[in-house]
């Protein structure tokens, strides 16, 4: 089955002619012009990955992603100004897998939504280094990564497909320092880049989770200077 990609972006000369480029490459595609429109198509028909544009009538984007990560872990990438630092961090934090700058390539965007649908679907099977299960465990650190699910103590972590494998990268060795390249690589692939600030608010994103079933949750460590590393048990 081809992938569904959902575009969502107000203006339709970018929604027509990036349609006709997925779906020269095989994709299905849905289109919305609006936040609104897009939440409820999305919430009842879910797609394999999300491209939202900020600026939007009756719902901005910033809005969507936030009411989506409710519901969905679904990978988003965002579109953003090159003027618009600010709000590619906070897309982050909220919970976006990755973002692109206004003007853009399509291919860019093409190779971008491949490399993270690529991404979720090796997060879903067995890691090399897992036990045939595909569980990795980590005292109340539980990893499914067939099921793409993660425990904490028992209890549910939503994580997008961005933030499970920084997590699975610093729980594979705990103890060990990962430094931000190391994370990037993990997360995204060695072909693409990303700022350093982006692992840093994934970072972020990801204990406000843990936290949030968890007050005293504190298995990730930062080390100024150097990156982060998982607490050894």
């Amino acid at each position: 089955m081809p992938a569904t990609i959902a575009l969502v972006d107000d203006d339709r000369n970018i929604l027509t002619s990036v349609s006709m480029t997925l779906e020269q490459e095989g994709f299905q595609v849905r289109t919305y012009t609006d936040g609104e429109s897009a939440l409820q198509g999305l919430l009842s028909r879910p797609a394999d990955l999300a491209v939202l544009d900020i600026k939007m009538p009756r719902m901005d984007g910033m809005e969507l992603l936030q009411r989506l990560r409710q519901r969905s872990s679904m990978p988003v990438i965002f579109l953003t100004s090159k003027d618009e630092e600010l709000d590619q961090l906070m897309g982050l934090r909220l919970g976006a897998d990755d973002y692109i700058t206004k003007p853009f390539s399509q291919r860019l965007l093409l190779e971008r939504i491949r490399a993270l649908l690529r991404r979720n679907e090796a997060s879903r099977a067995e890691g090399s280094g897992a036990p045939p299960s595909g569980v990795i465990t980590r005292g109340d650190l539980t990893l499914d990564e067939t099921k793409h699910t993660c425990l904490w103590k028992g209890q549910p972590v939503q994580l997008t497909v961005t933030e499970f494998l920084l997590v699975k990268a610093l729980a594979q060795r705990p103890g060990m320092v990962k430094n931000r390249d190391q994370l990037i690589d993990a997360a995204y692939g060695e072909a693409i880049y990303v700022d350093d600030r982006t692992i840093d608010s994934h970072v972020k994103r990801v204990r406000k989770k843990f936290r949030s079933v968890d007050d005293d949750f504190s298995m990730i460590e930062t080390l100024y200077g150097i990156g982060y590393r998982y607490k050894e048990a």
